[in-house]
This record gives structure tokens, sequence and C-alpha cells, in this order.
């Protein structure tokens, strides 16, 4: 659902469950047009998707706009294509969606619903800092994750730090080639439940 917020009150409200201000090239401007037009031909959209992600207090994360995405690549010099920005703000959307969901996937029968279920405290973009498991991958040859998000869950006063690496792919039966996404979500190795829960999921499948 969008639903449109005035810029005064955008921060209170909450704002987009990725940090567009981490440090280091944003590796969402891959997804732009070669050619780009960096002055909008037409309005981009001011209206702003309400997410399904809970905040910690009350209320929802939500998305950028069309206009605050054009206009925060922009300062980074991007060089952003207004014409992009239909395309690209759903996806980014969708892909958080999807990571919200592989965490609620991992946190499932742990006991969050007892306080109404988790909640996403802070997150923090680290395009250029590659987990360990995505280090070990390259050195085996794989390709390395396009980007990296840490974000911390609330479990009824149990705070959980979980990892996100995002890759990219073809979709191999696509006859245009459409871009595919892959995110390994797992807990973080600081805590002894965030070990408890990845040797759990060794030695069981966690529920989906």
């Amino acid at each position: 659902m969008s639903s449109s917020t005035d810029p005064a009150t955008a921060k209170t409200e909450g704002v987009c469950p990725v940090d567009h201000t981490a440090a280091g090239k944003s590796n969402w401007s891959r997804f732009l047009s070669s050619n780009p037009h960096p002055h909008p031909s037409g309005a981009l959209s001011q209206d702003r998707e309400t997410s399904s992600i809970p905040k910690a207090q009350d209320g929802k994360w939500v998305y950028p706009s069309e206009a605050q995405f054009f206009a925060a690549m922009a300062r980074k010099n991007h060089n952003p294509d207004a014409s992009d920005m239909k395309t690209i703000v759903p996806i980014h959307n969708a892909v958080n969606e999807r990571a919200w969901g592989e965490i609620l996937k991992w946190e499932s029968g742990r006991g969050g619903d007892a306080c109404g279920g988790v909640k996403l405290v802070n997150f923090k973009g680290k395009p250029s800092e590659k987990s360990p498991k995505a280090r070990w991958n390259m050195l085996l040859g794989y390709a390395g994750p396009f980007d990296r998000h840490d974000w911390v869950v609330d479990r009824c006063g149990t705070r959980m730090r979980y990892i996100i690496d995002f890759y990219t792919g073809h979709t191999g039966n696509s006859p245009n080639g459409d871009i595919s996404f892959y995110l390994d979500v797992r807990p973080a190795l600081d805590s002894w439940e965030g070990i408890k829960m990845r040797l759990g999921n060794i030695w069981g499948p966690r529920s989906t």
C-alpha cells in the first residue's frame, strides 16, 4: 500500500530500512541506465510506501518515494535517470520485504509473539565491508554480494543482529535475461543466541 507523507514529518514517522547514508558507493546504482538523464523530465512521485516491517517504538518503517530516491542518488553523484525510479524503487522495496521475511523465518517459534512480534530496531548498510562468509565464498571462486546490511531486531527485549548479503543473477529461463536476487540472511555470530540459532539450522531445518 502507498501513502503520502509530509516531508516535514517523514523523519519522525519512519524511514526506509536501508542505510542510504552509508559510506562508500551505493551498489543500487548498478541498476541505473547506462545513459542517464540527470534532470527529471517530469514530476517524480512523492508517495511513500509503508513497509510491513514494524519499528521498535510504534508504527512501521516507510520506504522513500521516487523523488527521495532520485535525490539521494543524485547527491552521491550516481547520475540517476528519473525514468529508472519507477523500476528501481519497487525492486528496492521488494528486496527489503524479502529480507524481513527471511528474518521472520529465523525468528519463528522463538518467543517473539509473546510481545507482539519481533521489530526492527536499527540497520546499517556496509557495501564495502564483506562478511566473513562472503569473503570465504569469494575465495572459493563464487561471485561476491553486491551489498551488505546489518539489521538489529528486538525479540521481547533480546537484541539480535542479522547479516544480509545481497546477490544478483540472471533468470536462466527468461528470454530477456531478467535480474534475480538471492539474499543470504542469517544471525550474526556475536552472541550465544546467534550461535545456537546457526547451529540449530545445521542440525535441523528452520521453520518456513
